[in-house]
């Protein structure tokens, strides 16, 4: 299940998986490739089912969050672990670039 998370809550959410990785979803209602990426998160979370934690956060609700994550695009999507960033990917991308990026990482 994909967990819709409000920005101040990210710090207790995300960071606390422990090495489980944690994909963040850093979006916004207006924008269509964030729309479009939605659509393929969903499909690989389906493909994962509690193996990786996904997470969706609206940006546009706190430019706090825009700043302390160095949002300037969207979506970005960004990978945790160990309550770390280990990746990011700014823009759209395939479902097979992510499930790729997910089994470097997980």
């Amino acid at each position: 299940m994909i967990h819709y998370i409000e920005n101040h809550r990210i710090n207790e959410e995300v960071l606390q998986h422990g090495d489980q990785l944690v994909i963040v979803d850093f979006f916004a209602e207006w924008c269509l490739p964030c729309q479009e990426f939605s659509d393929i998160l969903t499909d690989v979370e389906k493909k994962y089912n509690g193996e990786v934690e996904f997470y969706k956060v609206n940006v546009e609700e706190s430019n706090e969050t825009k700043m302390r994550y160095g949002i300037q695009a969207m979506p970005t999507i960004i990978f945790f672990k160990n309550g770390e960033e280990v990746e990011r990917q700014v823009g759209m991308i395939s479902e097979a670039a992510l499930m790729e990026i997910i089994e470097e990482l997980k």
